[in-house]
């Protein structure tokens, strides 16, 4: 599906690469250009985004909508002082809400994802696609022609092409970047830590209220309780979750909206003047200082935005819009409003604010809905980590997990079971350690402003290099959300030693193994790339390759796309025999969301026919995986077979006999016409081609086809007993060959680079999954080769 190709670092220099081009004919563009859109934009009826939007009440708005439970006890813990102070307050909170989910998240970031997958890692395989700021450089000219990755062209001298290059010219400033993007995942784990403890220990410390006999150990108690069950339901996945979630929100969102506008008619319904802007010039002006640090508190009416955009991947942007649209922000400004209207009357009631103002008939239904609520609260953040580590392994910088597609119908909602008991124990640990919810309040304010702030800066490239707005654009929506989020940023950094801390030293724990891994992952990459083994030694061994070749497929897993990798010759120096045919595999992640099955592998030969040689790329996206391929085997083999048949009916179109093929078609011009579904794909044959390397598969067009026959007597027979070689090996048997390799680093290293590799990478290789158990290799088949890499 490319045009001519260069020759591959594994093949010699007599050879062409020839592959069947579908740009060549202005219908497979159409087509090309159809199914990119498809991916792009998948299509949902009307009934499903209703239902969908429902769906995402119960796992992305339940942090956001049981903020109302905490956010005027932590921004006033005293009492209010002056009347005044609460219209200040509610309008930062109305404005707050207004301009950072709704404006920003909702209806601008919300656009930025990548074929509908969100979170920091999504802004930063978008960048990826569109710059090379990748530090494994793993990726060619064919990956780019997925239907699914799509990137821009700019004009060499846009504003969008000179930033490109800015960001291009040296590796620091990819390093930076990706530390940028890091720093922002981290914290959002951090507050996927934090969002569950706040949440649950507000809503049942209303039983403090109703009876307040009962002392705070047991409040802390029950909340622990709640937690870990809450954390047990993980693994039914987000789909059943979200059934069960979704009506406890809806009818939390009722409540405290209905509870608002019954606060605002009996107490005071003056509070509506703070949709003036002018008050929050008051509350600064009067309060000084005090007002400023009281942010802090205030910061915590829009926690759960960035738990929103994260959790992208499990609903379509329509539905996300339409929910928080119709239902959850007027409900929020609602229940906001009614707090402050009971305040005015009952100053000295802030602390437990929210339950003070029910009315007294329906406190204890309120009170159970608010605690199921803050248990829904839990999940969109928890849903948020789960999509962002999938997200991170793909990219490499986290540790192999287990993790667990828990839906057939939705691809994107998973469980990770060792993240989801990892977050249930540090949760359980800060809600039991400060047993309050100032302190917690606190830490969450300051994990989530910093995960704005990062959204916030890669947002300004999304603009400059994925949208090209112009540049004054870009300096506007940046420079505002800037202003907005630097000043709650300032405010919460007054506030660090008492409890702000806490998402500091988790996310610096996280970030510490996630660039270590990385780090790692590349180094090992950068020594493969350049201990690879050339193709004039393996052509001086021969076909043998210098050994003993037994009947049967040797399959060689490697993280090289081109090139033979070194520990090839680590193993015929120490092995006396070696399979009849080697198929050296990479299963190469790109920074896509995902790649259709019909695109998956890229067949390529290495060498001469006779050393029965192959090359097979698997490609996958960050929200595919490759465990759940469980005919991964049959589907190889099915295109090693395909790509036999292809380079033969290649090799003689050159022939001068050529006439017809079965069920296509000879142009004038001398093109060969494939016809699939009315679709025609041409390949320019007119010139001689001395050896054919590479063929990319197309299995949508090839499948159709499977009769392909010769254009001679010669290939025909070359091809049929290749074919029957390649079955009669499978017949024999597969093993599976990875290499068990130690990686250290060299003695002449600094202390870092030692720290880094011998201790911390060797460390979280020892306890993450085996490379057989991602790979999903049985264990009889399997053959480990051991190397030391000095890296």
């Amino acid at each position: 599906m490319a045009s001519i190709m260069q020759n591959d670092e594994d093949t010699d220099n007599r050879g062409q690469v020839w592959i069947l081009d579908q740009k060549l004919d202005q219908p497979m563009e159409e087509e090309a250009k159809r199914l990119r859109n498809m991916y792009k934009e998948k299509k949902f009826s009307a009934l499903m985004i209703l239902q969908l939007a429902f769906q995402s009440l119960g796992v992305v708005y339940g942090d956001l909508g049981t903020s109302p439970l905490y956010v005027f006890y932590n921004t006033f813990p005293d009492k209010v002082e002056d009347p005044e102070d609460l219209i200040g307050a509610l309008s930062l909170i109305i404005y707050s809400l207004s301009l950072v989910p709704l404006l920003k998240y909702v209806f601008i970031v919300c656009r930025a994802n990548d074929n509908g997958q969100g979170g920091t890692f999504a802004l930063y395989s978008l960048l990826c696609r569109h710059a090379n700021i990748m530090i494994i450089p793993n990726q060619d000219q064919t990956d780019e022609e997925l239907t699914t990755y799509s990137r821009s062209i700019f004009p060499e001298k846009s504003f969008a092409a000179r930033t490109k290059r800015w960001l291009e010219e040296n590796a620091f400033k990819k390093t930076a970047l990706l530390v940028l993007v890091l720093s922002g995942s981290c914290m959002v784990i951090g507050d996927g830590i934090l969002t569950p403890a706040i949440s649950v220990l507000s809503a049942v410390g209303g039983i403090n209220v109703g009876h307040s006999m009962i002392s705070n150990d047991v409040v802390v108690l029950v909340a622990v309780a709640i937690l870990v069950g809450l954390f047990s339901m993980q693994r039914y996945g987000t789909d059943r979750v979200g059934w069960l979630f979704a009506p406890i929100v809806l009818i939390w969102f009722f409540l405290i909206g209905g509870i608002g506008i019954f606060n605002i008619w009996r107490y005071d319904s003056s509070v509506l003047k703070a949709f003036s802007p002018v008050y929050i010039y008051r509350y600064f002006k009067r309060g000084g200082k005090d007002s400023w640090t009281s942010l802090g508190g205030i910061m915590l009416s829009i926690t759960g935005t960035e738990a929103l955009f994260a959790d992208l991947s499990h609903f379509p942007v329509a539905s996300i819009q339409i929910a928080f649209t119709v239902i959850v922000f007027p409900c929020l400004l609602l229940a906001y409003s009614g707090q402050a209207a009971y305040l005015l009357k009952n100053p000295k009631c802030v602390g437990g604010a929210f339950y003070h103002s029910i009315p007294d008939k329906i406190y204890w239904p309120v009170f159970l809905v608010a605690t199921a609520a803050a248990v829904v609260a839990s999940q969109a953040t928890i849903s948020a980590t789960f999509s962002l580590v999938k997200q991170a392994l793909a990219l490499g910088c986290f540790p192999r997990v287990k993790v667990i597609h828990t839906s057939k119908k939705f691809r994107n909602q998973i469980y990770i079971p060792d993240i989801n008991w990892i977050l249930m124990i540090l949760c359980i640990a800060v809600t039991v350690g400060f047993k309050n919810q100032t302190q917690i309040g606190n830490a969450s304010g300051t994990a989530v402003v910093i995960v704005m702030l990062v959204t916030t800066l890669l947002m300004t490239l999304i603009m400059t290099l994925v949208w090209r707005c112009h540049w004054t654009i870009v300096l506007i929506v940046t420079g505002l959300s800037l202003v907005v989020e630097c000043t709650y940023f300032s405010a919460v950094l007054l506030k660090v030693n008492q409890g702000g801390w806490v998402p500091l030293v988790i996310a610096a724990a996280f970030f510490i193994i996630m660039y270590a891994w990385h780090y790692g992952t590349a180094k090992r990459y950068e020594f493969e790339v350049h201990s690879k083994v050339s193709m004039a030694w393996i052509l001086g061994l021969g076909p043998s390759l210098g050994l003993v070749r037994v009947p049967g497929i040797g399959l060689v897993y490697t993280e090289l796309a081109s090139g033979v990798p070194n520990i090839f010759s680590h193993f015929i120096t120490n092995l006396p025999a070696i399979h009849s045919v080697l198929v050296f595999v990479c299963v190469k992640y790109l920074p896509v969301h995902m790649v259709p099955e019909e695109e998956r592998f890229l067949v390529k030969r290495i060498g001469p026919k006779n050393f029965h040689m192959f090359r097979c790329v698997a490609r996958y996206g960050y929200q595919d995986l490759h465990k759940k391929d469980h005919q991964f085997e049959k589907k190889l083999f099915d295109n090693l077979l395909l790509f036999v048949r292809f380079e033969s009916l290649m090799e003689g179109s050159s022939d001068s006999e050529l006439s017809s093929l079965d069920g296509e078609e000879i142009d004038q011009s001398g093109n060969i016409l494939f016809n699939n579904n009315g679709n025609t794909c041409h390949s320019n044959a007119g010139n001689t081609v001395s050896s054919v390397d590479s063929i990319v598969i197309d299995n949508s067009s090839l499948l159709a086809n499977n009769t392909i026959r010769s254009y001679s007597q010669a290939s025909s027979q070359i091809e049929t007993d290749e074919l029957e070689f390649l079955t009669a090996c499978r017949d024999v048997g597969v093993v599976h060959i990875l290499g068990n390799t130690v990686v250290k680093a060299r003695r002449d290293s600094g202390l870092y680079k030692r720290i880094t590799v011998d201790y911390i990478y060797a460390f979280l290789r020892k306890i993450c999954r085996e490379n057989s158990v991602i790979f999903n290799v049985p264990q009889e088949s399997l053959l480990n080769v051991g190397q030391i890499m000095y890296v």
